[in-house]
């Protein structure tokens, strides 16, 4: 199964977020939340970002959707000096995209699909 990860400045709202998500899109699915910095402030972490990938990785891939700014900074800078084949990043809004990858993958997808489903999220609501 893919797994999900939310990188946010905010350890608050990456927790809430993936609590949403997985009561929307089933417990099944692998989900960890990197928010907050190693000391607990707002702002982002390698550490947490590398470390919550490690977790929710069981080799299908991994889709790492970031909530602005400095997150998109610090998954780029993980990926760019430690690369891994299987992870993702998403252009994607940070809720429905997290609601979208999470279904995506509880329905067995591929990494590819449940990539495609978050960055798709964004047209969710438009007219």
């Amino acid at each position: 199964m893919v797994g999900i990860v939310l990188i946010s400045h905010s350890a608050r709202l990456a927790d809430e977020v993936a609590e949403l998500a997985a009561q929307i899109g089933g417990r099944d699915v692998p989900i960890a939340a990197a928010g907050g910095t190693d000391d607990g402030r707002l702002g982002t972490s390698i550490t947490k970002l590398s470390a919550a990938i490690d977790t929710v990785d069981q080799g299908d891939g991994v889709v790492v959707l970031m909530d602005l700014g400095s997150a998109v900074l610090t998954a780029r800078t993980l990926l760019d000096e430690y690369p891994r084949p299987k992870v993702f990043l998403a252009d994607a809004p940070f809720v429905e995209g997290a609601i979208s990858a999470l279904v995506t993958s509880g329905g067995g997808a591929d990494v590819k699909a449940v990539l495609t489903a978050a960055e798709e999220a964004r047209h969710i609501g438009k007219f």
